[in-house]
């Protein structure tokens, strides 16, 4: 694996990691664990601030002008990063909803 498929790979990682505590976050907050919600989501939001900075490196190699080539893991890779992000604005709205809730007995 050359260079730019490690950093590629290290986006995808990090930005599907993200996605899986933003997720995780969900269900303990289901289950009335709100502490254990809000660690998630600190972890989540971790995983895309180095997701993030991947991306800006990859920016930064690529100069605007075309230099990296685009393939489908590259482009899976910043898939991914996107639907991480919208995952956790959804989970931290859905996160303060099941805190309005009544306890379920």
């Amino acid at each position: 694996m050359d260079d730019l498929e490690s950093i590629i790979m290290e986006l995808l990682v990090n930005a599907g990691a993200a996605r899986s505590e933003a997720l995780s976050a969900l269900r303990l907050a289901r289950s009335n664990d709100f502490s254990g919600a809000e660690q998630a989501m600190v972890q989540s939001r971790e995983f895309v601030k180095q997701a993030h900075k991947i991306q800006t490196q990859l920016i930064g190699m690529d100069e605007g002008s075309g230099k990296l080539p685009v393939n489908l893991i590259t482009v899976h890779s910043q898939d991914h990063l996107m639907n991480a992000m919208v995952i956790q604005d959804l989970a931290e709205d859905l996160i303060e909803l099941y805190r309005r809730l009544p306890p379920a007995n």
